[in-house]
């Protein structure tokens, strides 16, 4: 057990001993995949920015904490998936991410030698979203039957949907040490998640749109889950059996501190 732990104990001083911090910000763009586009990754892709910090492990190995700001844009016309059906949307879009980064090649910030690297990463976050069609929320009507009673859904219960969910990030990306402290990277990650309501649309309709009047109770809400108003219920509106994507795509540019000492690291003496 002793030995275990003086073992152990080696392996952090020696990890520790050759550690960078790279703190910097992110600046790119962000989009989304699900019923609205199935199909064309970077469609109606939008502004997104961030900060992020990342510790790096040794030559090969980094992990990477970020939090990314973005907006995601869903247009049937658009897409051109189903025109016919004419939903839209438009979600602000927050991401807490935690990811471990691979170098394909040695990889230091500030090193002549080792100053360039292709790399892989994956991890997990936490994100938020909230659909909306002009400055209204999108759950707010119910639009797949959230709110409404068993008869209009045939007896099905249908829960209102989470704003926060996780999502498992993993990608490819280039980085470049600009600099004896600054560091570049170009990244592109996909996001797999968990929910399919990023867009506010999964199941079937659930309002007799054949039989409703401007002045009927749920008139509004029809005209917001099924805007051509040609449905009855229970035909389909979304794909349940595949959940949204999302992605971030862009550049970081870093900063480089020293935890300890590169003078006294003969790694690093070596990379000078």
């Amino acid at each position: 057990m002793r030995k275990l732990s003086l073992f152990i104990l080696f392996i952090i001083i020696t990890t520790v001993g050759r550690s960078q911090l790279d703190v910097g910000v992110f600046a790119g763009g962000s989009f989304y995949m699900g019923d609205l586009n199935p199909s064309y990754p970077f469609l109606q892709t939008s502004f997104a920015y961030g900060a992020l910090g990342r510790y790096n492990l040794s030559s090969r190995w980094a992990v990477k904490v970020n939090i990314y700001k973005g907006v995601l844009l869903g247009d049937d016309k658009k897409s051109q998936f189903l025109k016919e059906r004419s939903l839209k949307f438009t979600s602000n879009l927050w991401e807490l991410g935690g990811v471990a980064e691979f170098n394909f090649l040695p990889y230091y910030t500030g090193s002549m030698k080792y100053y360039f690297t292709p790399y892989i990463f994956g991890g997990i976050a936490v994100f938020y979203t909230r659909p909306k069609i002009g400055n209204s929320d999108l759950r707010d009507y119910g639009t797949e039957g959230q709110k409404y009673p068993r008869d209009l859904l045939e007896g099905e219960i249908r829960n209102e949907y989470s704003y926060y969910n996780l999502s498992f990030p993993f990608g490819i990306g280039i980085k470049y040490s600009f600099s004896k402290r600054i560091g570049i990277t170009l990244e592109w990650g996909m996001r797999k998640t968990f929910t399919d309501y990023i867009d506010d649309v999964s199941k079937t309709y659930y309002l007799p749109a054949f039989d409703m009047e401007p002045g009927d109770k749920y008139y509004p809400d029809l005209v917001v889950s099924d805007p051509n108003i040609n449905h009855q219920p229970m035909m389909q509106r979304g794909n349940s059996q595949t959940n949204d994507w999302y992605s971030f795509a862009g550049m970081t540019i870093t900063y480089n501190i020293n935890l300890i000492n590169r003078n006294k690291c003969s790694e690093f003496q070596e990379k000078k």
